[in-house]
């Protein structure tokens, strides 16, 4: 989505509202002329120019949750000024003071505002305002000629909610069809919302990680190193329950999914817009209209949805998901999270997180290297398994903050090089996965 705001050397200098951008590719080109003054954005992406533009103070960058993003988009388009939700409560996002632009010599030149809190129920909520944009640029499968549009897989994302939040909503697709030719109840965005129609001539569909696997994967051997992750992931694994419907953080996370028992069913769901993902595909099966929230190749089970992301997050907002499972930087004894990627080594566990907060007291059950700790938001941690040939003193030496023992702490003969965050009953929480590339590295020294 974009917002015209002025001319700069004749060329139009825009605020755009954007998920992901790469270099050489997309909006990727238009930083490379300096044509964005602003992003609103979820996530930065893997973009060289956009980390050294913004880092340089050229480009101000607006973070924001990305369920809080898909929600404000909704809300424009629904003519819903603004909204209440507990994402980002006593984070940066509520409290204000996140760098939107730098100065030249690092300082911060614009700092994002508090929120306005209010209290609901015995919760808190943070006002949120909506989103609406001069032109939406969307990208569809099909349209008919009256302009009915449908997306293909999880295509949807943040297409299907951006169509219906801008002045004009151009939409290419790449065929256009008669009316008639779509059955009323397939339709995905009705025409009303879309008031220009492209066909392009040409469309390359990047996958940016193609993950595949092959026929003789489960036969073949395997490296030491895949081996240590395949026990890091084992115990991880043990957390889900016949019937559980859970989200999964990319990279280490998604792979507790090849571990499930196959004596149960789990329905995974990722917040790009599908529930019921299945394993990675074969060659033959690959799909780039068909991914995760990692943006990796995936393949969907018998049963699966496709939706967009204002419905995904809607989902995880009303509590309908029973875990998210993810990487964290740092976590507090009282289960808060904090997700900010830093270089150095740290303590993960802590009296109290020294990063800025990205979720408040949202984390459930903690897994490390060492020990496995379950959360009580008043009073603090409890250990109740330790890896096998540990005593609860190395626990002590190696955690920075005190807990209680279980009087029934196991032990497990596992390695644990990652730790997770397991949040049950998830809800929409803010990770702000700061700079580049998602940190899952969480050991326990």
């Amino acid at each position: 989505m974009l917002y015209i705001q002025q001319n700069y050397y004749n060329h139009p200098v825009l605020s755009c509202v954007f998920l992901y951008s790469v270099d050489n590719f997309g909006l990727g080109l238009l930083l490379q002329t300096k044509q964005i003054k602003r992003m609103v954005s979820s996530y930065v992406g893997e973009n060289a120019e956009f980390e050294r533009q913004y880092l340089s103070g050229e480009l101000e960058v607006e973070l924001t949750p990305q369920g809080t993003l898909a929600e404000r988009i909704r809300a424009g388009g629904a003519g819903i000024p603004a909204f209440y939700t507990s994402t980002g409560y006593g984070t940066l996002v509520q409290e204000g003071g996140a760098p939107i632009k730098y100065n030249s010599d690092g300082t911060i030149a614009i700092a994002s505002q508090p929120r306005e809190v209010r209290e609901f129920d015995g919760r808190h909520f943070i006002l949120e305002k909506s989103i609406t944009g001069d032109f939406a640029l969307v990208k569809a499968w099909k349209a008919d000629r009256a302009g009915n549009i449908i997306f293909r897989k999880t295509a949807r994302n943040f297409n299907q909610p951006m169509c219906k939040a801008a002045k004009t909503t151009v939409v290419e697709v790449e065929e256009i069809v008669d009316i008639g030719a779509f059955a009323p109840e397939d339709i995905h965005v009705p025409k009303i919302y879309v008031d220009r129609l492209i066909q392009g001539e040409k469309f390359e569909k990047r996958i940016e990680r193609l993950s595949i696997r092959k026929p003789e994967d489960s036969k073949a051997k395997q490296k030491a190193g895949d081996n240590v992750r395949e026990r890091i992931i084992r115990r991880a694994a043990l957390e889900f329950e016949d019937g559980m419907y859970a989200n999964l953080g990319i990279g280490i996370p998604l792979l507790a999914s090849n571990f499930i028992s196959p004596d149960i069913t789990v329905h995974l769901q990722s917040e790009n817009g599908v529930l019921g993902l299945g394993p990675y595909p074969l060659e033959s099966e690959v799909d780039p209209d068909l991914i995760n929230a990692g943006k990796e190749t995936v393949t969907v089970l018998p049963g699966s949805s496709y939706f967009s992301s204002d419905e995904s997050f809607a989902m995880i907002r009303g509590g309908h998901v029973d875990l998210t499972m993810l990487g964290a930087m740092q976590v507090s004894k009282y289960g808060d999270l904090a997700n900010w990627m830093i270089p150095g080594n740290v303590h993960k566990i802590l009296e109290k997180c020294s990063l800025p907060l990205t979720g408040k007291q949202c984390v459930n059950r903690i897994i490390t290297e060492k020990a496995v700790f379950d959360v009580d938001k008043k009073k603090g941690l409890t250990l109740v398994e330790i890896w096998e040939g540990l005593s609860v003193d190395d626990i002590k030496k190696s955690t920075g903050c005190d807990f209680t023992v279980s009087h029934f702490t196991n032990k497990y003969s596992c390695s644990f090089y990652i730790a997770l965050s397991l949040i049950h009953k998830a809800t929409d929480f803010f990770t702000f996965t700061f700079f580049l590339k998602y940190h899952l590295m969480l050991t326990q020294n």
